[in-house]
């Protein structure tokens, strides 16, 4: 009856911790960016009409907070260990720039120190900043970064 009542515990322990880190993963904030849709709007600069970004009210309540994000650095010529650099959901041959994944599936990463590059995800926490008007620049971006786990 011990055994029993034990393991039971363990069970239920272990769906607690699991059910917690679920909570606090990427893959529901990713999911969450993924909520978004498109406009056509012309731009003057460009002289063309574009598709702006349109987000969702669960979009635009995180923007300004700090989020827990896991992902990949997308590499670039010479990347070694940098401040800034771009993230993905997805590893680089999947990512928005080389497999067939949407722009919502990407950010630009503005970090407090340098972020050793790695094949391998990584966990990022910071505040994540929202854009939905400069062409330039990526639709997310999570500023103040700090590597949480590797």
């Amino acid at each position: 009856m011990k055994t029993t009542i034990h393991i039971l515990l363990l069970c239920f322990t272990t769906s607690v911790l699991l059910a917690q880190a679920e909570k606090q993963s990427s893959p529901s904030v990713w999911k969450t960016l993924g909520k978004i849709t498109y406009k056509k709007e012309y731009d003057e600069i460009m002289g063309f009409k574009i598709d702006k970004p349109v987000f969702s009210e669960e979009v635009r309540a995180l923007d300004g907070t700090e989020i827990k994000i896991k992902g990949y650095i997308i590499p670039v010529e010479g990347y070694k260990s940098h401040n800034e650099f771009i993230f993905s959901a997805f590893p680089y041959n999947m990512c928005f720039f080389c497999g067939g994944a949407g722009p919502e599936t990407v950010m630009e990463v503005v970090a407090s120190e340098p972020v050793k590059y790695t094949a391998e995800s990584i966990i990022l926490k910071g505040k994540l900043v929202l854009n939905d008007s400069d062409i330039n620049r990526l639709m997310y971006a999570i500023e103040d970064a700090v590597l949480v786990s590797e």
